[in-house]
């Protein structure tokens, strides 16, 4: 199944460094929903999307990802929440996340999630209406 690409910045359509093509820095996209934990991938169970490679730690939760990958893929493609609520992009960090109503944000490091936590659904509301001009 092949969904619509996702946004992207910086010519990438999903954050994964300078020197990797992993999305997540390697860690399960389904685990955070599924077991509430940011859980490492695996490269046996793999798959590209957007222009990365997105790991798994099971076949179940590849599975979910490739049936719905837009349910478990990142917001703003990985990039941080809170800086594109700035209307900038910077590395989203696959530790500091939240889930919030049922879509998954990532921030920079522990101080910027600090920030984002305190007006979630402003950041978000800010960083919806911002995207699209960082992809521009």
């Amino acid at each position: 199944m092949t969904a619509a690409p996702m946004a992207y910045a910086g010519g990438s359509p999903v954050y994964t460094g300078t020197f990797s093509n992993d999305a997540l820095q390697g860690y399960d996209a389904v685990a955070y929903f599924k077991q509430g934990e940011a859980v490492e991938g695996s490269k046996d169970f793999s798959t590209d999307y957007n222009g990365a490679e997105w790991k798994f730690s099971s076949q179940a939760n590849l599975d979910a990802f490739l049936e719905t990958p837009d349910k478990y893929a990142p917001q703003y493609g990985g990039y941080c929440a809170w800086a594109a609520a700035q209307g900038k992009t910077a590395k989203g960090d696959a530790k500091h996340w939240r889930i919030v109503d049922n879509k998954l944000y990532l921030n920079y490091n522990a101080d910027i999630q600090s920030k984002w936590d305190k007006d979630r659904s402003a950041f978000i509301t800010k960083a919806d209406a911002k995207w699209p001009d960082l992809i521009k």
